[in-house]
């Protein structure tokens, strides 16, 4: 049986608070699972320019060396890197001793940079506008001005939610990532790492 007109919003709103109030919650949960969400060859990608960024003018790293190093296929870090260099993030050489470098210093480049260049810019909510679709509002009933004044409150609370992760990757570099794995990792492990990519780059001359 449909509701009056005059039924109260009350019931409504009173059930969009709780909703509300369940997406923040959520919040730290996007957070958490946002590499997830992305996919691995954002990871990939963030690994491969940790690799680059002490790379020698002269002895560039190729996509086979890295995909080695890393346990990866080559052909699948090859589309990471193609997508890479589209952005400008990488520029490559050709020829025996040709390879991928860094196309600008490590502290321009953010994660949010790679997302994009790899992923694109994500999205994680699509609003559908259920509010224009809402039984009591139907047929005889006017929609109330709060209903489409402005936009809808859970897009916004989603909107919110991709407008502080996309900040939180903008304030991280690759630079900084250098730091604080460098910060991690014993010097005998660093030096092992030099070490692989220098015989891996002599391999192939």
């Amino acid at each position: 049986m449909p509701f009056p007109c005059a039924v109260s919003n009350s019931l409504v709103l009173s059930r969009r608070v709780d909703l509300i109030a369940t997406l923040h919650i959520r919040i730290v949960r996007f957070r958490i699972s946002l590499m997830a969400y992305l996919g691995k060859s954002i990871e990939y990608a963030l690994h491969s320019l940790l690799s680059l960024i002490n790379t020698p003018e002269d002895s560039p790293l190729g996509v086979s060396d890295i995909a080695e190093f890393q346990g990866v296929s080559p052909t699948y870090l090859a589309k990471i890197f193609t997508r890479l260099k589209k952005a400008g993030i990488l520029r490559s050489s050709i020829g025996v001793n040709g390879g991928y470098e860094l196309a600008k210093p490590p502290d321009q480049i953010t994660f949010w940079d790679v997302v994009v260049a790899v992923e694109g810019e994500f999205r994680l909510f699509e609003c559908r506008n259920i509010r224009e679709k809402i039984a009591i509002y139907k047929e005889s009933c006017q929609n109330p001005d709060w209903e489409s004044r402005g936009p809808c409150t859970i897009h916004k609370v989603m909107m919110d939610v991709e407008t502080q992760i996309a900040n939180s990757l903008k304030e991280k570099n690759i630079a900084w990532l250098s730091k604080v794995v460098g910060q991690k990792l014993s010097q005998k492990e660093k030096n092992a790492a030099i070490q692989w990519f220098i015989q891996s780059v002599d391999d192939r001359k």
